[in-house]
């Protein structure tokens, strides 16, 4: 099944390379990127996708808030968390990220993350 991914992060560099990375690596249709909160929920809610990668310091809401309004306007969503904060893991899975991988992390374990929650 193909997926279709929405990247949320606000370094046009970061969701340059993960799109780079989804598109050579899995069957996976990046459907839009967004740079902050506000454009990440107005592309949800246009078409929901299977799988947001969410930058935790995403600009414009608090990341908690952020997860909060995604899983109301579209509850099928998987959402992956990622931080260059490797301790945010346990306050992003508390708030409802399905899964947490770490910026420091090798792509690989992004794939896997994304894989399993396939």
């Amino acid at each position: 099944m193909d997926r279709h991914i929405l990247i949320a992060d606000d370094q046009p560099q970061v969701r340059r390379a993960l799109r780079l990375l989804l598109e050579q690596e899995l069957v996976a249709d990046v459907v839009g990127e967004a740079a902050e909160a506000g454009s990440l929920l107005t592309q949800v809610s246009a078409g929901c996708p299977n799988l947001v990668l969410l930058d935790w310091e995403l600009p414009g809401m608090a990341a908690q808030d952020v997860l909060i309004a995604l899983r109301q306007t579209c509850a099928t969503l998987t959402i992956i968390v990622l931080s260059g904060q490797p301790e945010a893991d346990r306050d992003a899975l508390r708030a409802g990220a399905d899964a947490f991988v770490s910026k420091a992390d090798p792509p690989e374990q992004l794939l896997a993350a994304i894989r399993a929650t396939g």
